[in-house]
């Protein structure tokens, strides 16, 4: 393991502690050793090797003895038997946001409670409203957590879905039987999550491919098997759904089955207003009893041209004026994920990263990519060991060494991702942001303020002359948690106004600034950069998630500023920032 999969055990050992009750003094040195080990500056690898880690302050014994153990085997038997030891329906309660382990302590003993459904009455019987320490406003955020945990368990993440989806499909392809196969459904449209995985396969014998799609490795149920049709469930609980077609009628299956359901309803409507009537089976005359009288179509292409319309690129179906463009036009040719040379807002070991900015300057340069932007928290973010001025104006010189050692193809930009403070300042003297290359504000405390409030803060911060981009619009995280409220249009217009940059969250959890608001939102002239948040270098990847809500949002490469070159990024940052020597590149 390394040192951050480490510190991530001790974080749930100091969690689950806590819900046994264990002498603070043991939780705490859980927690120091988990914080410890984040900001080691030496190698854990030689500090073993060496036997030095009991050298490191607040390594006592133990944690050198439990620490060794997991670096060398990748688990521990303390930490296998604390899990064991407590019902999983107390554990499955730190799943709702804002309980923690002492305050499910609490209310384990106070009110007997052992899993979410006993919570979810005692705060129906106002029980917890009751106790020391909660009250009414506890209660309402622990039911409305209740209630997202509910409503969101249904969906999936497209990122988590795309690691089962991906090698079914692959799987299929690759059977004898198969002709044709595709994904289908809100997944192919690119959706943020899906509630299941559909699959179209084109096949003159169904049966062996039915047998494969229900004996895959990781079904743990087989929820329905026919001629045709099959469903099974995996272990995460995400569904999969299989219909098999003639050859002949897979790009009609295959278009029905995308959806969206209003997309549908258009295409239909447009076909009787042709006399044809279309479904899954085919596109025939409205008289005609049978879809043996289907017309042909070879391909979705041919199957648009039949209604005289062009291609309707997948993730574009949602019933949101595609029809009326793809009768007058072809589509803009949207962004792609070769398209992106760099990224922004992005965090090293200096702030709550896990790679040091070498580390990530090398990957970026493996990559391909021509450049990156460092973007560590400010200091108002505390909890992520934020940077204060003198740290920033250090890891600024960090950067221009680094790129005057040419020791790296990549140039690296000096950034920071600067807390917006709940009156809409910013964190960090001004003077000091102006000495960096770029600046993302963002919102990461009181997202209880009414949305005029919330606006009006925005803006405020938009308006400062250091800020260069805004980061995650809404605060939102994806089946977890709601954005806080704001008047996402006049935000807009505000960043628009101010030259002020929106940035493209593409953490698979963020996707912030939605979809639906960018399409509007590019028309009006608004620069996007998609930005993986990265807090490692394996987060990189996140990118192509982006890519995916752009691509929804109707973006090209115009509208992205990291999908310019070097020079062209320069100036755009240069003008705000037309002194600054590192930008004259």
């Amino acid at each position: 393991m390394t040192k951050h999969e480490i510190a991530d055990v001790f974080n749930d050992i100091a969690t689950l502690m806590e819900l046994k009750g264990e002498n603070p003094f043991k939780i705490r040195a859980y927690s120091n050793g988990a914080r410890r080990l984040e900001t080691l500056e030496e190698d854990l690898d030689e500090l073993i090797r060496e036997g030095a880690l009991s050298d490191v302050p607040g390594f006592g014994k133990a944690l050198v003895q439990k620490i060794e153990t997991l670096h060398s085997e990748g688990r521990l038997d303390f930490y296998d038997e604390l899990k064991a030891s407590i019902e999983p329906g107390i554990v499955s309660m730190l799943e709702i946001p804002g309980l923690g382990g002492k305050k499910i302590k609490i209310l384990h003993e106070k009110l007997g409670v052992t899993s979410i459904e006993e919570l979810k009455t005692a705060c129906d019987e106002n029980r917890v409203a009751e106790l020391k320490g909660f009250g009414e406003k506890s209660q309402d955020k622990i039911v409305e957590g209740i209630k997202n945990r509910e409503a969101y368990g249904k969906r999936h993440l497209w990122w988590r879905a795309r690691a089962v989806a991906e090698p079914i499909l692959d799987g299929l392809l690759a059977l004898p039987e198969v002709e044709k196969a595709s994904h289908a459904g809100s997944f192919r449209r690119l959706r943020e999550h899906v509630g299941d995985l559909d699959f179209i396969v084109a096949s003159s014998d169904p049966g062996p491919v039915m047998d494969w799609f229900v004996a895959q490795e990781d079904v743990k149920e087989i929820t329905a098997k026919g001629e045709t049709k099959a469903s099974v469930r995996f272990e995460t609980g995400l569904q999969a759904d299989l219909r098999v077609v003639p050859a002949e009628q897979f790009s009609f299956a295959l278009h029905h089955f995308t959806g969206s359901k209003d997309h549908n309803v258009l295409m239909r409507q447009r076909a009787l207003a042709r006399g044809l009537s279309l479904s899954e089976w085919g596109l025939k005359p409205v008289e005609s009893e049978s879809f043996d009288d289907s017309l042909e179509a070879s391909s979705e292409e041919e199957l648009f041209g039949l209604l005289d319309l062009k291609f309707v690129p997948p993730e574009l179906r949602e019933g949101l004026g595609e029809i009326e463009v793809a009768e007058e036009r072809d589509f803009p040719e949207l962004l792609e994920l070769e398209d992106l040379r760099g990224v922004f807002h992005n965090h090293t070991t200096a702030s709550d990263g896990r790679s040091t900015l070498e580390e990530m300057t090398q990957a970026v340069q493996n990559i391909g990519w021509e450049y990156w932007g460092v973007a560590d928290h400010s200091k108002a973010s505390f909890q992520a060991n934020g940077l204060d001025e003198d740290r920033l104006l250090k890891q600024i010189d960090c950067i221009e060494i680094l790129n005057a050692s040419k020791a790296y193809s990549v140039h690296v930009f000096s950034g920071n991702e600067c807390d917006i403070l709940p009156d809409g300042s910013l964190d960090l003297d001004e003077d000091v942001l102006m000495k960096l290359d770029y600046v993302v504000v963002s919102v990461h405390s009181s997202f209880t303020q009414s949305e005029a409030e919330t606006t009006d803060r925005l803006i405020r911060a938009i308006e400062n002359p250091a800020a260069t981009m805004l980061g995650h619009l809404t605060g939102r995280l994806l089946l977890s948690r709601e954005g806080y409220k704001v008047d996402v249009p006049k935000v807009i217009d505000a960043a628009i106004a101010n030259g002020v940059i929106v940035e493209l969250n593409a953490n698979p959890y963020r996707l912030d600034m939605d979809w639906r608001f960018w399409r509007k939102a590019a028309e009006k002239g608004l620069l996007t950069s998609i930005n993986p948040d990265a807090h490692s270098t394996k987060h990189f990847p996140f990118v192509e998630a982006g890519v995916n809500v752009a691509r929804k949002g109707w973006l090209t490469s115009e509208n992205v500023l990291n999908a310019l070159p070097l020079k062209d990024v320069a100036a755009i940052l240069a003008r705000k920032r037309p002194n600054l020597k590192s930008l004259v590149l």
